[in-house]
């Protein structure tokens, strides 16, 4: 069987003054296609969100929903930077490279919780909680995780905010 094509993550979005980053696993397909965390449609990430902050991030066009996240003082990355994957989903991640979150407290000297959108990305969870940060795993947001309700979900997330 041949090799896949090694794929790279997104940018992460973070500046000095966020106090939550949500990472999650690595960008599905869609995401990976529109070079924009969360773009396919059925993802709740942006509604999710969005709630949490009181704003409807995901009516807004993407260009404009990253600042209104950093206004908020949230950021967003991803665990892996780069990987092998054939379509979406975690189940099919190989070969996976964690990105270098070493520089975290002094790109983000007020961070103080690490969100895990999903079980993926939450196995990174102690690495974070060891670092000092407060740690949350999320249910995610992925249209493939439908076992919880928005409204069960949402209710998870608000820990973020906690």
């Amino acid at each position: 069987m041949a090799s896949q094509l090694l794929l790279t993550g997104l940018a992460p979005v973070i500046d000095p003054h966020i106090r939550i980053l949500i990472l999650g696993s690595f960008p599905g397909a869609a995401s990976l296609a529109a070079q924009q965390y969360y773009a396919h449609p059925r993802n709740q990430f942006w509604r999710l969100v969005g709630a949490l902050v009181g704003e409807d991030l995901y009516a807004l066009p993407y260009t404009e929903r990253l600042p209104r996240l950093l206004a908020h003082r949230i950021g967003l990355w991803d665990v892996l930077g780069a990987c092998e994957r054939e379509g979406s989903l975690d189940s099919a991640i190989r070969k996976p490279a964690a990105n270098d979150f070493d520089r975290l407290h002094h790109l983000c000297p007020e961070l103080e919780t690490v969100g895990f959108n999903g079980q993926a990305s939450g196995k990174f969870a102690p690495q974070f909680a060891e670092n000092g940060y407060r740690t949350v795993v999320l249910p995610s947001s992925s249209p493939a995780h439908m076992a919880m309700t928005f409204e069960q979900k949402l209710e998870v997330w608000r820990e973020l905010c906690r």
